[in-house]
């Protein structure tokens, strides 16, 4: 909408406003000052019939002076006015002033308030509106989540014998980021619950979280306890097998992914399974053995840079082809661009999908495009950020395809510049 139709509109809709409030306030006037004169005349009437009676001697001079009196009073009560013989006419006179008052005060008043408090610039840039509403939108859900967290704990205080509160509790703290308060949390459940592979798997993701996403040590241990409880769980083995592959042992590591491959729910996304699938290829090809041919899973199509006020653990940037590559390939070739833990396994934490024909491509990587939710983007400490177009479509890297890769950087940073300027041999 231009600044004119807007001013148009504000002001059509100003003077049907102005007309149903003034209008009633002068006809309200008007019917008022015809009663009050007929009120008056009869006064008037009064006041001469009572000096006849005094000049006729039917009345004496306190009679006279007491009924005047009582006249005068009346009128004072009727008519604002102490002046019977010609009293002002007071209401319709304040009335027309509070008319008048409303018809200049109300248009001034809402103009100044709209600029101080409204939202000018969205007249003329409504996604200002839309990324403003996102931002509030996610803000809110995290606040709701916050408070609820804390009414189940005050409840769980009152009630501690809930192991199920306080697994649901755990968990909660975990979802919005409170790793440290979750562990002595989930510490509490296991203790009161029975053996449960997913809240092992869960505590375990919760630890390594708050020692910097380091799986050694106690992690390590109840995840080998959840494995005893349930090999079979999903979490538990994509966990094992990161676990597996830290320590180098990457044919444990494809073995245990491609079992967790095995066991997925019929929801899970695409983009989910296609990075396992590319993280179990790799790790065979690392542990120098053959791969083993598996269905890609059914491409998704390609993602699109997520509308401002997204998380803050987010990295934005742009990728460009360098221009001695720019002969090379199809402009149907995948471009798969990726965030992967520096140190960490291969599998992204968040990854978008585009084309070369999309080049240069503004990305934008966070939470919501991890593959895996156990392992967002937000909960790494470090970061590179590959960019690769993909003759085969998929995202392990083969001869011929082109790369190119940032420096190391930390989640939250923004105007990264990643070139595609080598081929793969």
């Amino acid at each position: 909408m231009s600044m004119l139709a807007f001013g148009l509109t504000a002001a059509g809709l100003t003077i049907l406003t102005l007309m149903i409030l003034v209008r009633p306030l002068l006809t309200r006037a008007a019917a008022a000052s015809g009663e009050q004169d007929k009120r008056l005349a009869v006064y008037r009437q009064q006041f001469a019939e009572l000096e006849q009676d005094y000049r006729n001697a039917v009345l004496t001079a306190d009679q006279f002076q007491a009924a005047r009196r009582e006249l005068e009073r009346r009128l004072l009560e009727e008519t604002g006015s102490a002046d019977g013989l010609a009293p002002g006419v007071v209401l319709p006179v304040k009335v027309k002033t509070v008319a008048v008052l409303v018809a200049v005060v109300v248009p001034v008043a809402s103009a100044l308030l709209y600029w101080k408090l409204g939202a000018p610039q969205v007249i003329t840039n409504p996604d200002v509106l839309m990324a403003q509403r996102s931002a509030d939108g996610g803000q809110g859900a995290m606040s709701g989540l916050t408070a609820m967290t804390e009414r189940l704990k005050k409840r769980l205080e009152q009630n501690p014998n809930d192991p199920p509160g306080w697994a649901l509790l755990a968990r909660a703290y975990a979802e919005i980021g409170r790793h440290a308060e979750a562990v002595p949390i989930f510490e509490k459940a296991v203790q009161m619950s029975p053996p449960d592979a997913q809240l092992l798997a869960d505590y375990a993701d919760a630890l390594a979280v708050s020692q910097g996403r380091m799986l050694k040590g106690k992690p390590e241990e109840l995840i080998e306890r959840a494995m005893k409880i349930d090999p079979n769980n999903v979490k538990v083995l994509l966990l094992a097998g990161t676990v597996a592959y830290n320590k180098k042992e990457f044919s444990r590591a494809a073995t245990l992914w491609e079992q967790a491959r095995a066991n997925l729910p019929p929801q899970t996304e695409a983009a989910a399974i296609q990075e396992l699938i590319d993280g179990i290829v790799e790790a065979r090809q690392l542990a120098g053995e053959k791969p083993v041919p598996m269905a890609a899973a059914k491409p998704s199509a390609p993602a699109k840079p997520a509308a401002p006020g997204g998380q803050a653990a987010a990295v934005t940037g742009t990728v460009t082809l360098a221009p001695a590559l720019a002969a090379k390939g199809s402009p149907t070739d995948t471009l798969f661009v990726f965030a992967r833990e520096v140190n960490g396994p291969p599998m992204p934490v968040s990854i978008v999908r585009a084309t070369k024909k999309d080049l240069p491509f503004t990305f934008r990587l966070d939470d919501s495009n991890s593959p895996m939710p156990a392992r967002p983007l937000s909960q790494v400490s470090s970061v590179v950020i590959v960019a690769r177009l993909s003759k085969s479509g998929q995202a392990v890297p083969k001869s011929g395809d082109l790369q190119g890769m940032s420096q190391p950087l930390k989640p939250g940073a923004g105007s990264v510049h990643v070139t595609i300027d080598q081929e793969i041999p």
